[in-house]
């Protein structure tokens, strides 16, 4: 099971354990409710047998999610302790020196730069089932991270600032051509590149806005990092 399955599973866990916490006040207090009511003297009045009602269904309610503790606390521990161990050895293991802290530290750097670029790319993938999967993100130390997306071809991630000043995520396709970086916005200009690469036509590169220029110099020289990253492997 992938660390996506994990976390999804446990956010479902949780959301259902905390649902029926509610449901038991919401069963108790009906039940005391109507028992309230039903049981009440018939010579009292309509507005005093609502009151007893009340006061019942209130007393029913904590008896009832008080009985329902007896099995929540468990399942709480579970999930508490699932996710724990969701976590790699090394994450929940102090480090004894210096050199395993900072190790540490890159690690989660890293899972949280590839945690970063899957969680924002409902900005281009609007279904959610494709860009979202953290598993195929890999994070770098300095906060960005690059998707594979096929021989030569990834989906590079970052944040930069906007025209106004603010810092949002961009997201760059990258070739081991040399090519020029394209700034992606959409699943649609990820499928045109691709589809033109595999027929062997030329690639049009999308319209740049002049604060984008710095980034893709920058940037322009990663795809050959990481194309010599693979042949490595």
């Amino acid at each position: 099971m992938n660390r996506t399955v994990r976390h999804a599973t446990l956010t479902v866990a949780d959301a259902a354990a905390e649902g029926l916490d509610m449901v038991t006040v919401v069963i108790g207090g009906a039940i005391g409710a109507w028992a309230g009511y039903t049981y009440s003297p018939d010579t009292w009045s309509g507005d005093w047998r609502l009151a007893f009602a009340g006061g019942v269904a209130v007393v029913a309610a904590v008896a009832v999610n008080s009985l329902a503790e007896l099995f929540l606390t468990p399942l709480r521990r579970l999930l508490t302790k699932a996710r724990t161990t969701t976590r790699p050895t090394s994450m929940r293991t102090a480090p004894a020196t210096l050199d395993e802290g900072l190790a540490q530290v890159v690690g989660a750097t890293e899972d949280d730069a590839a945690a970063r670029a899957a969680s924002a790319a409902w900005r281009i993938d609007k279904g959610d089932n494709f860009l979202r999967d953290e598993d195929r993100w890999r994070g770098y130390e300095d906060g960005e991270a690059s998707f594979y997306l096929a021989p030569g071809v990834w989906l590079h991630h970052c944040t930069a600032k906007g025209k106004y000043g603010d810092t949002e995520p961009r997201y760059t396709l990258l070739t081991g051509d040399g090519d020029q970086p394209v700034v992606i916005t959409s699943m649609e200009q990820i499928r045109q590149h691709l589809t033109a690469r595999a027929a062997g036509l030329p690639v049009s590169v999308s319209p740049k806005d002049d604060d984008r220029d710095d980034f893709e110099r920058a940037h322009a020289d990663l795809a050959k990092v990481l194309l010599a990253e693979v042949n490595e492997d």
